[in-house]
This record gives C-alpha cells, structure tokens and sequence, in this order.
C-alpha cells in the first residue's frame, strides 16, 4: 500500500482512507455484517486510515468500528488510525442542533468517543464544523491540552475556511484539514489548498465520489430512502441529476479509454492533486472497496488529466454541495 504524510506533523497513513459514517447513517440501511467485512478487507489490503464522527448514528458508527477492530486479527487491528469528528449536536430523531466547540464540550465529547471506541486515544481529533459562537482559538486549545494528557495524537480540521486554518495553526500545530473535494467539488482549490500547503497542513478528501454521483453507478431512476441525505441534496434533484450525470457519461468515456472504470478515474484525479492529500472513500462493501483500491493503480498521463478538464471543468456541476441551511453552517464557504 502506497502511504501519504497528514501534514508536516501528523501521521504517515495508507493513500486512501476509508470513511465509514455511510455504514451508519445518511445513505439508507446497511448491512452491519458486510460493514465489518469491508473493514477487515480495507485493513488486509494496507488502508489504515478509518475515518468517523460521533455522531455517524450517534454513537452507531464507532460502536461498529469497535466490534471490527476487536474482530480483527491484532496484526492488523494494530495498523489502525482513527480519525474522528465531533461537535454535531444531534436530537434524539436525528435532527440537526447546529454544533458546540466550547473546551468542557470538547473534553466531553472525547471522553465519550474513547469509551465507545475502546481505545485509550484517538489519532486525530477534528471538529466536524467550525462553531461560529467559539473562537477556533479555544476549540483547537482544549483538543491540545488532550495531546498532551495523552488522550489524543494529532489535531485536524474540518470544512474550515483559509483564514481560521490559519488561527488554528497559529495555536498549536495542525495535522490536516478534512474537506469535500472531487472533480465537481472544487471550491478548496482557489483559497483554502493554498493556504494548507503553506502551512505544512495536508487534506483529507471526502465525497471524493460525490456521494455516488460521479460514481458511475448512479442512475437518475434511482429511488433513494427517506433516510437518505441524497434525497435532499441539490446535486440529486431534477435538472441538476439529469445535468450531473451527463458529466459522468462525458467521464465514462474516458474512463473506456483506459480500461478502468468511473468511479477510479474519478478517486485517481484526487490522488493525483498532490502527494498532501488522502482522498477517503466512503465503501459499504468489499465490491465497492475493491473498485476503489483500484485507482491506486491508475497512472493519469497530462493528457489524461486535460482530457479530464475539458470533460468536467471547474465549477460544471449543478447544485450545492449541501442544502441551503447546511451551506450557511460551512466555514469553508465564507
């Protein structure tokens, strides 16, 4: 397995991550048991970054990552690096109460998530959004006072903007920024990757795929759960899916050309940004894992990669990224 640096300070990791909220929550039901199967797969294969939030089912997904590291053979329970999100306040009908970076909060949630996970520390700790009512001064301070208690390794970010990136490493050194990019994702391009590279803070990619719309595998007759988070997201909605999707097909023939398939001429485009960035993949299954360990060996050529421009240009998607109200919570978008 290919590894990448988090950043100048933070952990030497496998080049692709696994995220695990969809085995949890936002994408519909899943199997738990196939879920715990695609986490050994992922660690026998050499991915050794797991990627969760404690909120992902609120509490759910780091209970299932628990009972998967504790199934493990220990040589690959022990090539495992947890990275975990919190802050989102949750109500007990999975409605959104915005989020809480005060320090007693942050100690809190950690003192949870330690517990639910069944490790004595955790490798890197994020705040899933910025909270606007504390300065990321204080929120990033009270996850430092954590390292050195020993409780957490590393500190990262999450959908900030350039300028608290900034705050942040100003108080205590940052290992990476986890963010949205893809090819129909591209908004931390003009400000936000500058700024890391500056720093010495590396990305971490979500929704690398989209959500599975620039998977290749999405079809617009698609019927998606009521507790699906695609079944409000703007990128699935009407013209923009019939829109988005024929993206995909301008990709796919890329992709053809070179024998591999959507979804990993999308990952390889990522990959290929810089050796600072670890795209995520959010796999359910070992099919979909496997698919994505795939891109790993795809070689973009310049040609490929302004073949690929000229079929998905910056800013060609339709829709938010996010609903309205989400959009407004992102510190990464002001």
């Amino acid at each position: 397995m290919l590894t990448r640096p988090l950043g100048s300070t933070g952990p030497r990791v496998s080049a692709l991550g696994l995220g695990c909220m969809g085995m949890s929550a936002l994408y519909g039901d899943a199997d738990r048991g196939e879920s715990i199967a695609t986490v050994h797969a992922a660690l026998d294969a050499g991915v050794t970054l797991l990627d969760t939030g404690d909120f992902y089912g609120m509490g759910h997904n780091e209970l299932l990552i628990r009972e998967a590291l504790s199934t493990a053979p220990a040589g690959l329970r022990e090539r495992a690096v947890i990275g975990v999100k919190f802050g989102a306040l949750r109500g007990p009908d999975g409605s959104w109460g915005g989020v809480d970076g005060r320090p007693a909060a942050v100690r809190n949630f950690a003192a949870y998530s330690l517990q639910r996970l069944g490790v004595d520390h955790i490798d890197v700790y994020r705040i899933a959004r910025v909270d606007p009512d504390v300065p990321v001064e204080e929120t990033v301070g009270a996850i430092a006072e954590l390292v050195q208690a020993g409780y957490v390794r590393h500190i990262g970010l999450s959908e900030a903007g350039a300028d608290t990136v900034r705050r942040a490493a100003a108080t205590a050194p940052i290992a990476d920024l986890q963010i949205e990019y893809s090819l129909i994702s591209r908004g931390v391009e003009e400000r936000i990757l500058p700024a890391t590279r500056e720093l010495g803070v590396g990305i971490t990619a979500y929704g690398v795929l989209s959500r599975g719309l620039i998977s290749g595998h999405y079809t617009a007759d698609r019927r998606l759960a009521a507790n699906d988070f695609r079944a409000h997201s703007p990128r699935f909605q009407g013209d923009n899916l019939r829109h988005n999707l024929g993206l995909v097909e301008a990709l796919r023939e890329i992709a053809a050309d070179k024998g591999v398939t959507v979804a990993q001429i999308a990952i390889a485009w990522v990959l290929a940004r810089g050796e600072d960035i670890v795209p995520l993949v959010g796999a359910r299954t070992r099919e979909r894992l496997s698919e994505a360990l795939g891109a790993l060996d795809v070689k973009l050529e310049e040609s490929d990669l302004a073949a690929i421009e000229r079929a998905v240009p910056a800013g060609a998607a339709a829709g938010d990224r996010y609903a309205e109200e989400q959009m407004s919570m992102l510190d990464s978008e002001r």
